[in-house]
């Protein structure tokens, strides 16, 4: 009951990738010390997990630059190297953005993410989880300069790439495979359209616990500033309902720095709710006390047992010492909470 989990992604030490308040941080190691440094730090970031007593544990993403680009580069066909522009995400927060391109037959040689998920496997004795893109947000976030096909056809074709990685990974030992799809959040017409299909798609055959986390993006300028005049979060109200009637087991949403009413979660009755109740847009870290407040707003609409205490999405921006403070509190938070149940 009310196990505790993150939405994936950690800080990466400087002498990694300099990420703190930015995205697509370059790789500081030299490409000949690369891979020892990114052991290096997965071991970190599992044992910062584990101190903070996190349930469910990632590998904190530190082998990926970017969570969309780390599973395009194990592909065939596509450019992380010399990227597009783009309008993505519906303009929400940023006119145009460099996107991987699509140039050439886009194929799965094998997979991506197994060799990750076996070291960091060995490192630890928690459950272990994986995160993808989702298909919906693969489309939105690559140029497409091959295919020049419409989007639901292309989306169709990552989700059967996507597939055949989740059900490696899930023969592998993988104990969750998230798939995350913040366009979820943006594109509610596609949702219903094609986006649910996919994911269906993405999910069929795989032998674990699966979970798409849809959020309101990192924590970064542009969010937040998008975030701070919003007054429209009615997007939830749309697709946990949609989400409800499908295979996923586990969906994940930001309600620490949204202004969502938790209200929304009773919509996806009968699912596993990673509840966001860790802001990842600042270094200001939460008190347990308050962690504990958000966590009891959601119990009159989410069984405990259903119940999974998360970040709201990844904290790869923050600084090394914030994430680790904010695992803790999101831990001694959901205690407080366990102790009030009397588990």
């Amino acid at each position: 009951m009310l196990t505790t989990t993150l939405a994936g992604s950690l800080p990466k030490p400087s002498w990694l990738a300099d990420s703190t308040h930015q995205l697509f941080a370059p790789w500081v190691a030299p490409a000949d010390r690369l891979r020892e440094a990114q052991d290096d730090a997965v071991r970190l970031s599992l044992f910062d997990q584990e101190e903070a007593g996190i349930d469910i544990v990632s590998d904190g993403e530190q082998r990926r630059r970017h969570y969309i680009w780390g599973f395009l580069d194990g592909l065939t066909g596509t450019d992380t190297i010399e990227l597009g522009q783009k309008r993505t995400r519906g303009g929400r927060y940023v006119a145009q953005q460099g996107v991987a391109r699509i140039v050439g037959e886009v194929t799965w040689p094998g997979s991506v993410m197994g060799p990750a998920l076996a070291f960091a496997k060995a490192h630890t004795r928690r459950p272990v989880k994986v995160c993808l893109p989702g298909p919906m947000t693969m489309v939105d976030t690559t140029l497409d300069e091959h295919y020049r096909c419409d989007e639901e056809t292309l989306a169709m074709h990552f989700a059967g790439l996507l597939n055949a990685e989740a059900r490696a990974l899930a023969a592998a030992g993988a104990d969750v495979v998230q798939f995350d799809e913040p366009c979820f959040n943006i594109y509610l017409d596609k949702v219903k359209a094609w986006g649910i299909r996919a994911l269906e798609a993405a999910i069929t055959g795989v032998n674990c616990t699966t979970t798409i986390h849809i959020c309101y993006s990192y924590g970064i300028p542009r969010v937040l500033a998008w975030k701070k005049q919003n007054t429209e979060w009615g997007q939830y109200g749309v697709t946990l309902p949609l989400l409800r009637e499908t295979r996923i087991n586990q969906i994940s949403v930001e309600c620490a720095a949204s202004g969502v009413d938790v209200a929304v979660l009773e919509g996806a009755q009968g699912k596993d709710i990673l509840l966001g109740v860790i802001d990842v847009g600042t270094e200001e870290v939460e008190t347990p006390a308050l962690v504990a407040s958000r966590i009891r707003k959601a119990l009159p609409y989410v069984d405990p047992g259903r119940l999974f205490p998360c970040t709201d999405c990844g904290l790869v921006p923050r600084t090394r010492g914030a994430a680790r403070a904010k695992l803790s509190a999101l831990v001694e938070g959901t205690r407080i909470i366990r102790r009030e149940l009397g588990r």
